[in-house]
């Protein structure tokens, strides 16, 4: 079984999140749900958003993140869901030992933490073919170049418009699409 991290978006680690990793939980792998947030939640991704950048976004998050893993073993699957898909990225691209990625909902370029995605770390990219920030904001375009250059890379695009569809918690949740979702994320935790 695997051991994963799941950092969760600019709204917090709201019930949503760790209902997601309950669900991976239950098919027996280990998940930890960092809180970057220190126990905040917020209404809105503006309203998070703000308070990231109170912190200092994203340096700050990139860091707690760091910290967040520091005493866990190297070989994890680092998840991310937007926001969360920052330290999850760069931690899968930067600490040795990395088993995957899982990046929902956003993408940076792979030039934002060093040349080239580790040859040997599978990677899922997550996102709704009509997701105004996920879409219109190009982080399609830098999980199109991740698979491009990757290894072991997929891109999986989902119909809708709506950014945290995973999360059971908000009015965005999209359960058939989050369903795929949670089966694919066991495939990626499957893997050898």
């Amino acid at each position: 079984m695997a051991e994963m991290v799941l950092f969760h978006h600019a709204q917090g680690l709201t019930p949503g999140v760790v209902a997601f990793a309950d669900e991976v939980r239950e098919a027996g792998h280990t998940v930890h749900t960092p809180d970057l947030f220190d126990g905040r939640t917020f209404g809105s991704i503006e309203e998070g958003m703000a308070y990231a950048t109170q912190l200092g976004f994203p340096g700050e998050i990139l860091r707690r993140g760091a910290e967040a893993v520091s005493g866990l073993p190297a070989e994890l699957v680092y998840a991310g869901f937007s926001l969360g898909v920052l330290p999850a990225q760069q931690l899968a691209q930067t600490r040795p030992g990395a088993r995957g990625a899982l990046l929902c909902y956003s993408c940076v370029p792979v030039t934002e933490f060093g040349a080239a995605w580790p040859a040997d770390v599978p990677v899922q990219v997550h996102g709704m073919d009509a997701d105004p920030i996920f879409v219109g904001e190009g982080d399609i375009d830098a999980a199109r170049d991740l698979v491009a250059q990757a290894k072991h890379a997929e891109l999986f695009l989902y119909p809708g418009d709506q950014h945290y569809f995973a999360d059971s918690s908000l009015p965005t949740y999209d359960p058939e699409a989050t369903a795929l979702l949670l089966q694919r994320t066991l495939d990626l935790l499957r893997a050898p």
